[in-house]
């Protein structure tokens, strides 16, 4: 259920992204706004992520495969991190756009065409990104989570050129009107360095998964769990290792006991031991990779 709720979440999301680039670059040539411009493209390129995350999604929750013997889990950090480094990339671009067009004197906007383009579409950003949030405190979804902070920004993007359109067009009937033709390109470089911070925080949380940092929290609670195993006659130490990838995890401890441990407790017993330790961590069994080896020789923990 969690996951037809996701897949429908990213399809729902992937329609409304191509509607609503579709009319930012008309509305854009029509205005002659960049800012406006940049908000389609922006979209565009957030459809082209959602899709490719619609992908994983139904791939994650597949069975792992002969080739993919750990499941798909580790192509969900990729996808972030993919998300995260075009929107950093088009960020920069916008940026420099925007510098550009400062020092070229700004340009001429139809604000009126530009100011009904941004009620329309702050309307539906704001909408789908409430939708999303909504829906992701049921899902707990990685890549709901990113597309919903796309809309984030599309609506924060298209927000203020709402309000600054506004502003202009009351300028253009004072004595500042001469200011009016910076205002689009003035406007796209405060959004895009205001906006930085969205895709590095999305690059850094996928870095994490990639290079497979240990959870402290997830650490944390391992070392909880062997704290009354440790108390049990005949283990003598352990190592843990523990990793995450997307939405996965991945759990491995190496229990070094004395040589007649086993012997004496039976397989039974170690699996009682397992499935206490199991019980002290709080990620649900279907997203855990989860190994307990038992040792006489420390070559091996």
């Amino acid at each position: 259920m969690t996951a037809t709720l996701e897949q429908r979440a990213l399809k729902i999301s992937i329609l409304v992204t191509l509607g609503v680039s579709t009319l930012g670059i008309v509305f854009g040539l029509l205005s002659g706004s960049r800012s406006v411009l940049f908000d389609g493209v922006f979209s565009t390129i957030d459809a082209a992520m959602s899709g490719l995350a619609l992908v994983v999604a139904r791939l994650v929750v597949r069975e792992a495969s002969q080739r993919f013997q750990h499941g798909y889990w580790h192509l969900e950090p990729l996808v972030a991190g993919l998300n995260g480094s075009i929107l950093l990339l088009l960020c920069f671009y916008a940026f420099l756009n925007a510098v550009q067009g400062l020092m070229d004197g700004g340009n001429e906007l139809a604000f009126g065409i530009a100011i009904l383009y941004a009620i329309v579409v702050t309307a539906v950003c704001t909408a789908m990104a409430l939708y999303q949030r909504k829906l992701n405190r049921q899902v707990g979804s990685e890549l709901v989570r990113i597309d919903m902070h796309g809309w984030v920004m599309a609506a924060s993007i298209t927000a203020a050129l709402l309000l600054a359109f506004a502003v202009a067009l009351v300028m253009e009937r004072t004595s500042y009107a001469y200011l009016t033709p910076y205002v689009d390109s003035f406007l796209l470089a405060i959004l895009t360095l205001c906006l930085l911070p969205v895709p590095i925080g999305i690059v850094r949380r996928a870095l994490r998964d990639i290079f497979l940092i240990a959870p402290s929290a997830l650490d944390s609670e391992v070392h909880a769990a062997m704290v009354p195993v440790m108390q049990r006659d005949g283990v003598l130490s352990y190592t843990s290792h523990v990793a995450k990838s997307g939405r996965g995890y991945f759990i491995e401890i190496h229990i070094v006991t004395t040589p007649d441990f086993a012997s004496d407790k039976g397989v039974a017993e170690l699996d009682d031991i397992r499935g206490q330790i199991s019980q002290g961590i709080s990620v649900a069994p279907e997203l855990c990779w989860f190994t307990v080896a038992f040792t006489a020789d420390t070559r091996w923990a």
